[in-house]
């Protein structure tokens, strides 16, 4: 089922822990078409295809993969990603020169870039975080100058 033009509610519920329940809610469903439309096919327009590596967990999900219990992820407003053709420090650059409207986008542990949807009602924080051993495994604003490559 495609949730935007690019994105389908499939990708985005995903999971290798196919021994837990990650089947979303017609609300969470509902996020993530937010998310979709939203901010992922704004992502997609600066960089091109992307690979989600996760988008919504359910909250058990969430504590098995060591998530935050007040992750963005477990409401479907969240998703994780890749995009192959760019460095992550290059999706960075492009997300935020595209002035995509995100709540949050952090540059994780050198792997993957967090990107996410307001709640419904809330505006777009444009938020933008790193997290890794080089900030001491703690959020702080971001620096693309201090993020490995």
């Amino acid at each position: 089922m495609y949730l935007s033009a690019h994105f389908t509610l499939e990708e985005l519920i995903a999971t290798q822990h196919r021994e837990i329940d990650n089947t979303p809610s017609q609300d969470i469903i509902n996020n993530l078409q937010l998310l979709a439309r939203g901010v992922l096919e704004d992502c997609r327009f600066a960089l091109g295809p992307m690979h989600i590596n996760s988008g919504y967990r359910s909250p058990e999900l969430n504590a098995a993969v060591g998530g935050q219990p007040t992750s963005q992820h477990c409401e479907g407003l969240a998703a994780d990603f890749i995009a192959p053709r760019y460095s992550l420090q290059e999706c960075v650059r492009r997300i935020l020169d595209a002035q995509v409207q995100f709540d949050q986008l952090i540059y994780e542990f050198g792997s993957w870039i967090h990107v996410s949807h307001p709640a419904l009602g809330k505006l777009a924080r444009r938020e933008a975080l790193m997290i890794g051993a080089w900030t001491g495994g703690k959020y702080m604003q971001l620096n693309l100058a201090d993020c490995p490559k």
